[in-house]
């Protein structure tokens, strides 16, 4: 039986729509007696967590077209992406499936809004998200984790996300996939060949943890600035989406929801109208969405240090300039 959930930030209601082990405790508690005395204390408290915790999850579908009207304003130049997907909502609607949506890169320049876009798919579906940057110095091993016996080893984020999460179907973003560089003959890739096909996904083995979950529920997000850097076989699990910048009108729309989106994340944020002034709004439009973030947030501060309760244009023009001095970002 269905469990309705209420899911706020998409305004809808997302019901459970049953359960799944992602891992077998039983598998656990075996794999925990056999730890020679000598092993990774790290490995024993993660399957003592793991048997405190229970491999059964949460699983995830829409009873109703969820109301998607507000992210096609909110996030106007994701319109062709955001269409795919209310096509793939529509088909599990009317059967027992939980959400199932094939792997999706978004390509477009540093900062036009992609990271967000997936929060914002994950908020809309009422399920967990991870966040995998393979940009990191330990991108190597970020995705699967390392070996035990190696010093200061833990699991990959792929599993802590399954470990940690209420969900067997999250959103998991791998942010800028084509800035993962292989370390010697290891590819920091190489597990996605898996996790991105459901038949291989549903026996993913951590390095660290060495004990199989499934997967296969994951909902993929990659974001990537460059696809000619990305292994061909990569690309071809993923359906690819180029994201161009939001026209004039579309930057102002997108500046007014981190405006919002902020404002309402914070107690503070009362105190401030529920929309900036229109010149504010102009002037946020000249930023890229990621640049819009922290000249909103720095301008609530400036108008906060000088006495007032809204934004004037002068308090996010401040942040520009101080981002146009920086070198190298």
């Amino acid at each position: 039986m269905s469990t309705n959930v209420a899911n706020p930030a998409a305004g809808a209601c997302i019901p459970i729509a049953g359960f799944k082990d992602v891992y077998d405790v039983a598998e656990v508690e075996r794999a925990l007696q056999e730890l020679p005395a000598s092993a990774n204390e790290g490995l024993r408290a993660l399957y003592d967590k793991m048997m405190r915790l229970g491999g059964q999850r949460f699983t995830v579908k829409p009873s109703a077209m969820p109301q998607m009207d507000a992210l096609f304003d909110e996030l106007p130049n994701f319109g062709e992406v955001l269409e795919d997907i209310r096509k793939q909502l529509a088909l599990c609607i009317d059967s027992s499936d939980p959400v199932e949506l094939p792997p999706v890169l978004l390509l477009g320049a540093p900062g036009i809004g992609k990271t967000h876009f997936a929060r914002r798919i994950a908020q809309l579906l009422g399920t967990g998200f991870g966040f995998v940057p393979m940009s990191s110095l330990t991108a190597g091993w970020i995705l699967s984790g390392a070996s035990s016996q190696w010093k200061n080893a833990k699991p990959g984020k792929v599993f802590e996300t399954f470990l940690n999460g209420e969900y067997a179907n999250p959103v998991l973003v791998v942010d800028e996939l084509d800035k993962a560089s292989a370390e010697g003959h290891y590819d920091p890739l190489g597990a996605l060949y898996a996790l991105l096909e459901a038949e291989t996904a549903t026996q993913f083995v951590d390095e660290f943890a060495e004990i199989p979950i499934d997967a296969s529920g994951a909902v993929w997000f990659a974001t990537a600035n460059d696809a000619a850097r990305i292994a061909e076989p990569i690309l071809n699990r993923m359906n690819v989406y180029e994201i161009e910048a939001p026209d004039a009108a579309g930057a102002a729309r997108i500046a007014l929801s981190i405006y919002r989106e902020i404002r309402n994340a914070h107690d503070w944020g009362r105190v401030f109208p529920e929309a900036p002034g229109e010149r504010v709004l102009e002037t946020l439009a000249g930023l890229s969405p990621r640049e819009m973030r922290r000249a909103v947030l720095a301008g609530f501060g400036n108008a906060k240090l000088a006495g007032r309760e809204a934004l004037a244009p002068e308090d996010v023009e401040l942040q520009r300039g101080a981002r146009r001095q920086r070198i190298g970002f």
